[in-house]
């Protein structure tokens, strides 16, 4: 039977990864992969998260099977993270444990499918290079619709021209914050006219929050997921700790369905839950037990993703500052009012293929690039480079 596999390309961002892997230049920049990494090059395991693993070996909890949602207490502590403590729309939710945010996607794809099967997915382009595929996995079909800088925040004109062929009950994909790959961020209004459109339009927002934290700040990024849910009686939302505490191997994430009444709780969970059950039972338990301890501790949490996203704000200024006294053209300052570890460079597949063979610094061809990959002592090199290829169409 393997004879009828097909072939497949290696996946676009693995495979470049490979390719700066064989690359035998020491001065090789990997921007490729969204990680966080350090001053020294490193993806650091959080203190906070340090801490907790050794709470958790000394007391050497049992590693009996747990329930198909996963862990409950992590479960409401995410829900009240994403929603708020105080929030009258925690009774509405449903949250359940998934294998990281992709698995959330995953999810909730399965559930738009056995709940709406004839719903489109909407998803931004450019976007996330893993939603079409996820989505359409799930037997859904998926279109797309324009993700454009305005003066403030989004062209949410453009959008909303895009989605006329919308129907009711199609689903809006949209990033909560942080933006993958722009890092162009919806403003306050922005929020307030899509949580409208909406309304109007009877569509589902599916709110993918993998980059909490990283913006503007933990509650501060939840503010477009907050507008949607106070508007509409259906909201949709994936979430990963991947990012904001550092767990991405341990694959820690939750799918929240905020229905428009409490008494469809229930129902919703026994299918949420019958889905996992379906695809890997029930989801691991050590990295919830971990997040449950990093709650505990959330004040030292806190200090430590505030640093974090500092830190990429300081490298974001400072090779805008840096390509600006290169003459690099104006339109890379747009950089400077991106959120999160991503930006698009506005340079060519060429020029960007120039950039790893001539200099090894390693973007995807459409410009993608990770902030949070760079290094201060990288940031002069970069700029030199980006600006000349820039200068060479």
């Amino acid at each position: 039977m393997l004879h009828l596999l097909p072939t497949l390309l290696p996946d676009p961002i693995w495979g470049l990864t490979a390719e700066f892997q064989a690359d035998p230049r020491p001065e090789k920049l990997d921007l490729i992969v969204g990680v966080y990494r350090d001053e020294n090059g490193q993806t650091p395991t959080l203190d906070v998260v340090k801490a907790a693993e050794c709470q958790l070996a000394e007391t050497a909890a049992t590693k009996a099977y747990r329930p198909l949602a996963g862990n409950a207490s992590f479960n409401a502590s995410m829900t009240r993270l994403l929603l708020g403590d105080t929030s009258t729309e925690l009774e509405r939710a449903a949250t359940i444990q998934t294998v990281g945010g992709t698995g959330a996607l995953r999810l909730l794809g399965d559930f738009i499918k056995l709940a709406q099967p004839a719903a489109t997915i909407w998803t931004t382009d450019p976007g996330y290079i893993n939603h079409r595929p996820i989505f359409e996995t799930s037997g859904l079909r998926v279109r797309d619709y324009p993700w454009r800088q305005s003066a403030e925040g989004i062209d949410v004109d453009l959008i909303f021209h895009c989605l006329a062929d919308a129907r009711p009950g199609d689903v809006l994909l949209i990033h909560g914050c942080c933006h993958n790959p722009s890092g162009i961020d919806p403003s306050a209004e922005d929020w307030t006219e899509i949580a409208a459109f909406c309304a109007k339009r009877e569509l589902v927002p599916l709110v993918d929050i993998a980059y909490q934290g990283f913006g503007d700040g933990l509650s501060e990024d939840t503010a477009g997921l907050h507008r949607l849910v106070e508007t509409l009686p259906l909201v949709l939302c994936s979430a990963s700790c991947s990012k904001n505490m550092g767990l991405y191997c341990d694959r820690l994430g939750v799918a929240m369905v905020v229905a428009p009444e409490e008494r469809a709780i229930a129902k919703t969970m026994r299918n949420l839950e019958n889905l996992g059950r379906t695809n890997y039972s029930m989801p691991p338990e050590h990295s919830a037990a971990v997040a449950n301890l990093v709650f505990n501790a959330k004040a030292q949490w806190v200090a430590e993703l505030d640093a974090i996203r500092n830190r990429v704000s300081y490298l974001r200024k400072e090779l805008c500052d840096t390509l600006e006294r290169q003459g690099a053209p104006a339109s890379f300052q747009a950089l400077r009012r991106h959120k999160g570890m991503f930006s698009l460079l506005p340079l060519s597949p060429t020029q960007m293929q120039r950039l790893r063979s001539e200099y090894g610094i390693y973007g995807s061809d459409t410009g993608r690039v990770n902030i949070a990959g760079l290094r201060a002592a990288d940031l002069s090199m970069a700029a030199t480079a980006i600006a000349d290829v820039a200068a060479r169409p």
